[in-house]
């Protein structure tokens, strides 16, 4: 019997949606408040929403309203951004496939007070029950039970993925975004590159990456092989992919509230100028006012409060060889806490598969934030917030944006 969903798809809202995995969204649209915000930039802010409203994809059934535009948003709100394998506007650059599929799903969920958010990764191999979708061609896609997530894109495109992680999450997710391998690339050109830490040198001829031991400056095609590259790291399977990529973005969010980065209007234009080219935003999010407002939103929380973690899974069910099947009891403990906006810290060993603590806490793991300084990451556990009751989760894997940490070459 393949695994079934307990988790009723919650009704959407009628009410309340310019410019990668999450927390790519999280720097874009802090970039593009920013630059929104001078005046140097008014006139190129215009150009990049023109271009984000022209690029943007519908989620919304026929019948749904869409959220409307405010200037000052109140309330939590959860994004879904979904990293596309085989873009048909990327030809075969990097590598040919039979279909489209979304390999990387990463949903984020800001609280209703704005004071902390948790992004949560889907394994591509996960295998969920797929909800009835309609396809861009106007095709009907029966419901589908027990198959991997990552075909919900051919299923229905950025729609249909939306409603198979709403109906396996019991969560409301009206704001989306479909990116592409270059969007990856691009972006992290544009500010300079990200510090990475291994604990041994790396070699996977698969993609094909090499990279020594300790830390690495990546950019480029090197960011994008490290993020996609699944047997150089861990066990060889997605989870270890998975710690790769939370490593990696969470260095990413430190290096983007750095003053290094805040401070240059040129790199700041040119992550908006990303995003505005590369990433196709719902149209339920292309509203300028929205955007702004939600950036500031999460400008305001603190790294520690910003939590990585991989949708609880096994690999061990003989059902399913090679493939992710939902630990039930820790999704439902896990999605339970963020319906209800229940702060919580990740249980002692919460790194996943193929990551650790990085043993050198005196050693910068991001050249833009010094150790030394307050703002530097850590690779201890966190605390609460102070006067916040907080939980301890365990049996949920993952780290925050402020822990530094090391992935182990396979």
């Amino acid at each position: 019997m393949p695994p079934t969903n307990t988790n009723p798809r919650h009704a959407r809202r009628h009410g309340g949606r310019p410019v990668l995995s999450i927390l790519i969204v999280v720097g874009m649209t802090l970039a593009v408040a920013l630059v929104g915000a001078t005046s140097v930039a008014a006139i190129a802010g215009f150009s990049l929403a023109k271009k984000v409203e022209a690029n943007s994809i519908e989620i919304l059934d026929d019948d749904e309203q869409a959220p409307p535009s405010i200037g000052e948003y109140s309330g939590a709100f959860n994004i879904l951004i979904v990293g596309v394998d085989n873009d048909s506007e990327q030809g075969d650059a990097y590598g040919e496939r039979g279909s489209t599929l979304n390999d990387v799903n990463l949903m984020l969920h800001v609280s209703a007070d704005h004071s902390n958010a948790v992004a949560v990764s889907f394994p591509r191999d996960l295998i969920v029950d797929h909800p009835t979708c309609t396809g861009p061609d106007g095709a009907e896609y029966p419901e589908a039970y027990g198959e991997p997530i990552n075909i919900a894109m051919g299923r229905g495109g950025l729609a249909c993925v939306v409603r198979t992680v709403e109906q396996l999450t019991g969560l409301n997710v009206p704001y989306a975004g479909q990116v592409s391998f270059d969007a990856v690339v691009q972006m992290t050109d544009a500010i300079g590159g990200v510090t990475i830490c291994l604990t041994d040198s790396f070699d996977d001829p698969w993609i094909p990456l090499a990279l020594p031991a300790g830390y690495s400056e990546i950019s480029g095609a090197s960011a994008l092989g490290f993020l996609r590259s699944r047997h150089g790291v861990g066990d060889g399977s997605d989870l270890g992919r998975i710690s790769s990529q939370q490593q990696y973005l969470s260095s990413l969010m430190r290096k983007i509230k750095s003053d290094e980065t805040l401070s240059d209007l040129s790199k700041l234009y040119s992550l908006a100028n990303v995003v505005a080219t590369n990433v196709r935003l719902s149209s339920t999010l292309t509203s300028a006012d929205t955007m702004i407002s939600m950036a500031q939103a999460l400008r305001t929380i603190d790294l520690d409060n910003i939590v990585f973690v991989q949708y609880p899974g096994s690999t061990g069910d003989s059902n399913y060889p090679g493939k992710v099947v939902p630990l039930s009891d820790q999704a439902d403990e896990l999605f339970a806490l963020i319906a209800s906006d229940q702060p919580f810290t990740l249980g002692a060993d919460s790194q996943g598969i193929g990551t650790v603590a990085d043993p050198s806490v005196t050693a910068p793991v991001d050249p833009a934030v010094p150790a030394e300084e307050p703002s530097a990451p850590d690779s201890t556990e966190p605390e609460a917030p102070a006067g916040v009751d907080s939980v301890v989760l365990d049996g949920v894997t993952g780290q925050t944006a402020q822990q530094a940490t090391c992935a182990i070459p396979n």
